[in-house]
């Protein structure tokens, strides 16, 4: 039997930075914003830039909100990480006072 170990300190902060990333995937401006129509030049380049900036803006929302519910559920893992734990001590400490008020471990 393998004894299972959760680096719980770990997966909040990656929950941490995955709530860094929702943050500037939502909060900053389209790349394509940047540039005007004299600097991009050819006519083909403007509308390959348009549609990019529009499909980015779609695909951008969309990431964003998987990489919030993925720092969600790291979150959350962590939480059940540390219950189960502290759930399971609880549990060996009252075992450990029945042995010892019994007159030993039981057989």
């Amino acid at each position: 039997m393998s004894d299972l170990k959760a680096d719980t300190k770990r997966i909040r902060e990656c929950s941490r930075a995955l709530q860094r990333i929702y943050d500037s995937f939502t909060s900053r401006a389209n790349p394509a914003d940047d540039f005007s129509a004299a600097e991009l030049g050819n006519k083909h380049v403007v509308d390959a830039f348009d549609e990019f900036a529009g499909n980015w803006k779609i695909h951008r929302k969309d990431l964003a909100e998987k990489i919030r519910t993925l720092g969600v559920i790291t979150a959350e893992a962590a939480k059940s990480y540390d219950a189960v734990d502290a759930q399971l001590a609880e549990a060996l400490r009252r075992q450990d006072v029945r042995a010892g008020r019994d007159g030993g471990p039981p057989k």
